[in-house]
């Protein structure tokens, strides 16, 4: 089929074999490649049951159909596997340059099991893979490793990494690639330190062959030249995931001091003004993006100066800045660099510590730590990365921790996965995508918020709330399968979606039949979850949520969020029938 190479690369750690095999155009005609892939091969390869952090659990790496075409925004990759974190659905996606490196290997998803006797790193090009020793990088930080990776591979290959936090197994442990971008969300970084895989070099050149180049065309050139001057544009060029630290304060969304308010009254020292004015800013975008959303950030003067990252993105400043309420955006860079390093997601890192906070509060841990110190932030997120100490009980992740310690009534969860940036008492839709998202409380699988701050629909709004959120839903899985930018949701809707998969892979498929296609990829993840033990009952919100009002009084009813999952599965079972 156009669009695809047709092939699965499958390699066993155990032995160090690999194999290609066929993929047919039946499965890839009803999966679309990315998100339809991955949770296709999750139902068909993984075991039932299996521990995420088992040889037998798979690491699934998948591109789309656009991977490596001219298309704005197909510099993606995509990876699945059971969750450390949650015990279900995984799923984690990377911007950067990696993407048509990996899809340049001549296949549309590998297939990674087994476990390796010694640490070890993988090279693959179209020819094939080679094992090698990854000792001389045992326990070193991403950049050595990624570094040291990339020079005993061929020039110009690509990579991802663990840290020490992957080799720990911490169950929210990320994997990094281009030094900076993220695999985040999920613990895809413990699945592959469970396996001793350090990490993969990539080093493919083979381009994919698309249905109607010209067709193609007529899609890619009017996008920019209607979107690459608009105002949603001319933001994320200039400020930023940033940005949204303003909007979100003043919509009284944005997490603060663990989820007990919606508003931090020093904002706008973690704003994306202030980092404009204070901060060396560049545009450090994907590939053939014209977004260009992604920042390096200099820091300017101070303890700091001179450290440099990528970001910080609007999640990592409300995990690590609003939830802990530290008060400076130099800071949060700095703690963002600690995260990067060691391998953990700052998202679960963040709220792990503002956590740890509340329960030094309560006399449950004897580590001393309070709100606003970014020092002990830092020591905490090396114990956790080297599971020593407390760092033992909170690397299991949040779910896990608050067990262990008795403080399940303050934990902030879904399924074991702490929520995005967006607090649900306020965005009550937020509310329904984060208790029915298959990975957990996830902001990316309909960004839903989107609708609500813009004022698409009223936020306080509760019935008829779920046919839009599925619209979102809908698109983004679709777009997950291709595989293309989430922040291009604004610009590409259904028939946008219908010609480039028209375009790509040669399909001729209307939107109810788009419709169809994507209800059917979400409603495999959720049998995913369900096979997994994790039924309907997990669809709901932390107690906190539902009980408590944050500190400006905003609140969410459980008949309300009952209201809104019974609208969302009365629609998906009925587009299921």
């Amino acid at each position: 089929m156009k669009g695809f190479f047709n092939k699965l690369l499958r390699i066993n750690l155990s032995d160090q074999t690999y194999a290609y095999e066929t993929l047919s155009d039946d499965i890839l005609e009803r999966t679309l490649g990315g998100k339809g892939l991955g949770v296709h091969l999750l139902l068909t390869e993984n075991p039932k049951g299996v521990d995420p952090l088992a040889p037998e659990n798979i690491f699934a790496i998948v591109t789309g159909p656009i991977t490596g075409t001219k298309v704005w925004s197909q510099s993606r990759f995509a990876v699945f596997s059971k969750s450390p974190l949650t015990g279900g659905y995984g799923e984690s996606y990377c911007g950067g340059s990696v993407a048509p490196k990996i899809k340049g290997c001549g296949v549309d998803a590998l297939i990674i099991s087994g476990k390796s006797d010694q640490l070890t790193f993988l090279v693959i090009d179209e020819n094939g893979v080679a094992f090698k020793s990854a000792d001389a990088i045992k326990g070193k930080e991403t950049v050595e490793s990624e570094a040291y990776i990339l020079n005993n591979a061929p020039e110009k290959a690509g990579a991802m990494v663990i840290g020490p936090a992957g080799e720990n197994l911490v169950r929210f442990a990320c994997v990094k690639s281009d030094r900076w971008r993220s695999l985040g969300r999920g613990g895809m970084g413990a699945v592959l330190g469970s396996k001793n895989l350090k990490g993969i070099a990539f080093a493919g050149t083979k381009k994919v062959e698309v249905a109607d180049p010209d067709l193609l065309k007529t899609l890619i050139k009017p996008l920019s030249d209607q979107y690459k001057d608009s105002p949603v544009t001319a933001a994320y060029k200039t400020l930023g995931t940033p940005m949204q630290v303003a909007v979100t304060n003043k919509a009284g969304c944005f997490p603060t001091r663990y989820w007990n308010s919606g508003t931090f009254e020093k904002w706008e020292n973690l704003s994306a003004d202030y980092m404009q004015e204070n901060f060396d800013v560049k545009s450090h975008p994907c590939p053939n993006c014209f977004l260009r959303c992604t920042k390096k950030s200099r820091v300017k003067k101070g303890r700091h100066e001179g450290l440099q990252v990528e970001g910080p993105e609007y999640e990592t400043i409300y995990a690590i800045g609003g939830l802990n309420a530290v008060d400076s955006l130099e800071e949060v860079l700095y703690l963002n660099d600690v995260c990067d390093r060691l391998g953990l997601d700052t998202m679960s890192a963040g709220n792990i510590s503002a956590f740890a906070v509340e329960a030094y509060k309560r006399g449950k841990i004897d580590f001393k730590i309070v709100y606003n110190q970014p020092d002990k932030i830092a020591e905490l997120f090396q114990l956790i990365a080297e599971n020593k100490e407390i760092g033992k009980t909170l690397g299991q992740g949040i779910k896990r921790a608050s067990e262990a310690l008795g403080l399940e009534d303050i934990a902030i969860h879904v399924k074991g996965m702490e929520p995005g940036g967006f607090d649900p008492r306020v965005l009550k839709g937020m509310g329904l995508s984060y208790a029915t998202s298959p990975r957990g409380a996830c902001h990316l699988r309909g960004t839903f918020y989107k609708a609500e701050l813009s004022g698409q629909m009223d936020k306080d709004q509760i019935k008829g709330k779920a046919k839009l959120q599925i619209d979102y839903e809908d698109r983004c899985a679709l777009m997950d399968s291709m595989i293309l930018c989430r922040f291009f949701r604004d610009f590409i809707q259904w028939d946008e979606l219908k010609t480039l998969i028209r375009a790509t892979t040669g399909l001729f498929l209307d939107k109810s039949e788009l419709e169809i296609l994507a209800n059917r990829i979400t409603q495999q993840t959720r049998e995913y979850n369900k096979r997994e033990g994790l039924d309907e009952s997990t669809d709901t919100l932390p107690p906190r949520f539902l009980k408590e009002a944050t500190k400006e009084g905003a609140a969410l009813s459980p008949e309300d969020l009952r209201t809104m999952i019974n609208e969302y599965n009365q629609i998906r079972k009925g587009s299921n029938e």
